[in-house]
């Protein structure tokens, strides 16, 4: 029996403000969950702190007996109120293809419920090879070593030390709630202004010794 072996290069991507700007369709959900249950939620300021799990925004609205069902109702309606007004960030659709023409693997590893993960990816066409969810901070360490991640690009401090746990190299922008300084102190291994000097970048990374 022969076997395929497994590219030489495997990225990791998270999702929120990496790959994707969510927050006009997150905002959207937002505010029909405040309209469905009359509890006041500040719908502008939930989208600044975008990155950690859904539960943990909810408890800053909901008591902590309500935060499961309330968890559950935001994912049912997720895929009518924020699919379809979320849009890819630029560079999003270069980075993956530059992965792919590399000859590696582009994976998505982020701590939204995994369906809707897909739905957005599938949406935008953004083409993944693997897409794994429900993961923050250092648990996305467990799919990055899992699938042999050697780079992790996020937005977030979270994103950070998962790729820290996980030893891939950490690869950020500050097009989330996390600023450039804010991602160095944290221990990113590389700033980058936006995904646009991603695939520039990760040429000159796999043209180094480092690689």
């Amino acid at each position: 029996m022969t076997t395929t072996p497994a590219p030489a290069l495997t990225v990791g991507f998270d999702l929120d403000m990496t790959l994707i700007d969510s927050r006009p369709g997150i905002h959207a959900c937002w505010v029909e969950i405040s309209e469905r249950t009359g509890v006041y939620v500040d719908a502008d300021l939930v989208v600044t702190r975008l990155g950690p799990p859904l539960e943990e925004e909810l408890a800053h609205w909901f008591p902590a007996g309500e935060v499961a069902a309330m968890a559950d109702l935001y994912r049912g309606i997720y895929p009518a109120y924020a699919v379809t007004g979320t849009l890819a960030m630029p560079g999003a659709h270069d980075s993956v293809a530059a992965v792919r023409e590399a000859g590696g693997r582009a994976i998505v590893v982020t701590a939204k419920w995994e369906p809707n993960a897909r739905l957005h990816l599938e949406h935008l066409g953004i083409d993944a090879d693997l897409v794994v969810g429900n993961l923050w901070a250092e648990q996305k360490a467990q799919a990055l070593r899992e699938h042999g991640a050697s780079v992790y690009v996020g937005d977030h401090v979270g994103d950070v030390r998962g790729a820290r746990v996980a030893e891939a190299l950490s690869v950020t922008v500050p097009t989330g709630p996390c600023g450039a300084e804010e991602l160095r102190t944290a221990g990113a291994d590389v700033v980058l202004a936006d995904l646009t000097a991603f695939p520039g970048w990760l040429a000159g990374y796999l043209a180094s010794p480092r690689a």
